[in-house]
């Protein structure tokens, strides 16, 4: 089974993430960024959505939760290595009703709907979230790998 090397998977994360050209990719400018970087959404789930599924699988429907809309770049995201992370704390509405049990984030493409996930992972601890809970994440607390 062949993998990418440390090197690439850090190059790739930081063109997904933090839009920063993969340098000497292709031609000498590299494999460039996006004009407008835009932003990634991340979304809470109940359960695992799984590497085949999207981010409608298992997500969270508490009354008032909407995905987290954050920028493509350093000041959303840092990645060190083959590891991505939240750069800034990252907070969701507050619940209207409950109790539900959030045990993964995702982040994917789009602020709804079944959409592609680009990584997911568990959450340190499973969150209950009842009537008034907000949950909110602290800088690196969202964080996984792409190995």
């Amino acid at each position: 089974m062949a993998s990418l090397s440390n090197a690439s998977e850090t190059s790739l994360l930081e063109l997904i993430f933090t839009n920063v050209a993969w340098d000497d990719l292709g031609d000498a400018s590299g494999l460039q960024p996006s004009g407008a970087a835009g932003s990634l959404y991340i979304g809470l789930h109940t359960a695992d959505p799984g590497e085949a599924g999207t981010q409608a699988t298992n997500e969270a429907a508490y009354s008032g939760y909407a995905r987290v809309a954050v920028a493509r770049s350093a000041a959303g995201f840092t990645v060190a290595a083959d590891n991505v992370s939240n750069a800034a704390a990252v907070t969701f509405t507050v619940s209207a009703d409950g109790p539900e049990t959030l045990t993964h984030f995702s982040i994917g493409l789009e602020s709804s709907g079944a959409t592609e996930i680009l990584v997911s992972a568990a959450l340190t601890a499973n969150l209950i979230v009842n009537i008034g809970i907000t949950p909110a994440f602290a800088i690196g607390e969202l964080d996984t790998t792409a190995a």
